[in-house]
């Protein structure tokens, strides 16, 4: 016997389904890999021209594996690079097209998450939202870490302008930044 809890491990299943599904549903959205599905919902979310650096760290690929995403976006026509703050850095702005591919792939992330959501009462849900955001903010981890946590965020969703996402609540009581933390 493994010694692991029912709870525990029906919550490990729900998370790689609900992973599985998320990655193929918004791939197919942008017609990219999920990595860079994720990268044009991050852009559209909360980075603001970022540096490729900090997209490399949003992501948690490695410097060279983040240029080549980049290339492939560009290619597709959904970013270009534009000139860093101190003249060495190169940074990421979405075009259109990548803003109407972030928008799918944002809408393919919420219809997967909605299906999952379906069998529950609105009682339920409820209960479940306190309960996800209380787990949540046990996993961030202080500035700098890689992959964060949000990275997919619908950040309207989360209530993040009105101070209603946990995460970043947490992540400003424990670091004093609301930066996007990372699990």
């Amino acid at each position: 016997m493994s010694g692991l809890e029912q709870e525990a491990n029906l919550l490990g299943a729900l998370g790689t389904v609900v992973a599985d599904r998320t990655a193929e549903a918004i791939a197919r959205a942008a017609g990219q890999s999920a990595t860079a599905a994720t990268a044009l919902s991050a852009l559209r979310h909360f980075l603001d021209r970022p540096s490729i650096d900090l997209l490399r760290q949003v992501l948690g690929l490695t410097s060279s594996g983040t240029v080549r995403l980049v290339d492939r976006l560009v290619e597709a026509g959904y970013v270009t690079r534009g000139p860093g703050a101190d003249g060495r850095t190169t940074t990421v702005l979405l075009t259109e097209a990548g803003r109407q591919a972030a928008d799918r792939v944002s809408a393919a992330r919420a219809a997967v998450l909605s299906d999952a959501l379906a069998r529950l009462s609105p009682a339920d849900r409820q209960v479940l939202g306190r309960i996800l955001g209380e787990l949540l903010t046990g996993f961030i981890r202080g500035p700098g870490a890689t992959k964060w946590l949000c990275r997919l965020c619908d950040t309207d969703a989360c209530g993040r302008a009105e101070g209603r996402c946990p995460v970043a609540n947490a992540a400003l009581a424990a670091y004093g930044q609301t930066r996007h933390p990372t699990p």
